[in-house]
């Protein structure tokens, strides 16, 4: 949590140092105020730069066996009590890693209460669920599974069915030696595969890197808003675009989100998890309940849209944004979209 306030401090004091240059331009020094101006925004853009490594714990290390058993087990529609939903139907690649849907469909075809949040990134996340109740990677792959509401499928049925498919167990024992088919290395299978599944490059990360053509005018506009103005990095913060925390944003309706879990805690109620900006144009309906379904409404509602209530973060504020500032934030975040490698489903165990 320190490095995570550290790193929006950082970014903060770098965009305030961009305003208040430019405040201070008289014609007399234009030369040297954009030449501090430069150097502030390369400040700014250096925290939002890409890791050149995916994070794997030290308890569940990345092979490529745990990885390809991962996939199979994550496409795998048997995981499931009435063998009709995997993994893949809420977290589908063709829809951002999401399902496209305002609110998940889980067992008998019921609507869920929320969206189903993207696991594009995953790897880099400190806490998971839009409420904050699972840990790690780990223990979320298990959630749904035995969630009687989404694939409905008791853990001791599970590794009853996969213990009959023949060709699970070799797949199981090269991954797991000696372990076998279990929980934790069905958990563990799951979670590594997940964990691969990271954001391309976008058109965003060639302009940190120092193509100034690659994204168009309105989108450097929108970054400084960004940055300075709209306030948007103080939840939105570094190269995921998300401080991995919970803010109540004003939406009107009755779900406490984290509060549930922290019932004694004013903010926390109505509050959920910051959701990433990577593949973001891909990733509608937005908030997580779906029910703001471009990011222009997503713009209208930080501008002036919210409910005001005790739990409202301290960050939502009205931002006073014109239509055209709202248009180059809309831009910004459309070059945050990459052209990822499409992804193939597995041949799955007989």
């Amino acid at each position: 949590m320190v490095s995570t306030i550290s790193r929006v401090a950082a970014i903060a004091a770098a965009a305030a140092a961009v305003v208040t240059t430019a405040l201070l331009a008289t014609r007399s020094d234009a030369a040297s105020t954009a030449k501090a101006m430069f150097s502030s925004t390369e400040q700014v853009k250096a925290q939002y730069r890409r890791p050149d490594t995916i994070p794997f714990p030290k308890n569940n290390a990345y092979t490529a066996e745990k990885a390809a058993l991962g996939k199979m087990l994550y496409f795998d529609t048997r995981l499931s009590a009435a063998n009709l939903l995997s993994c893949a139907s809420c977290h589908n690649p063709g829809y951002g890693w999401g399902d496209g849907q305002p609110r998940g469909v889980g067992h008998g075809m019921k609507q869920l209460g929320r969206r189903s949040p993207t696991i594009v990134n995953a790897a880099f996340g400190q806490i998971f669920m839009w409420d904050g109740r699972a840990g790690s990677l780990e223990e979320q792959a298990l959630g749904p599974i035995r969630a009687d509401v989404e694939m409905n499928l008791p853990i001791d049925q599970l590794i009853e069915k996969l213990k009959a498919i023949r060709e699970y167990e070799p797949l199981f024992n090269a991954a797991f030696p000696k372990q076998g088919i279990a929980p934790e290395t069905i958990a563990k299978a799951i979670a590594t595969y997940e964990r691969t599944v990271v954001s391309g490059r976008a058109p965003f990360d060639a302009w940190i890197e120092g193509d100034d053509k690659a994204i168009p005018d309105s989108a450097k506009r929108g970054f400084v808003l960004f940055n300075g103005k709209a306030g948007c990095m103080n939840c939105h913060s570094g190269w995921n675009f998300t401080d991995d925390s919970f803010h109540d944003i004003g939406l009107p309706d009755g779900d406490i989100g984290r509060g549930k879990h922290m019932p004694s805690v004013e903010k926390m109620q109505h509050a959920f998890k910051t959701p990433g900006l990577r593949e973001i144009t891909l990733r509608g309906p937005y908030m997580h309940d779906g029910s703001v379904s471009t990011l222009e409404a997503v713009m209208d509602h930080y501008n002036k849209g919210f409910v005001q209530r005790a739990s409202l973060s301290e960050l939502v504020k009205p931002l006073g944004l014109s239509k055209e500032e709202c248009a180059d934030l809309v831009a910004f975040m459309k070059t945050l979209t990459s052209d990822m490698e499409p992804t193939t489903v597995p041949v799955l165990p007989r």
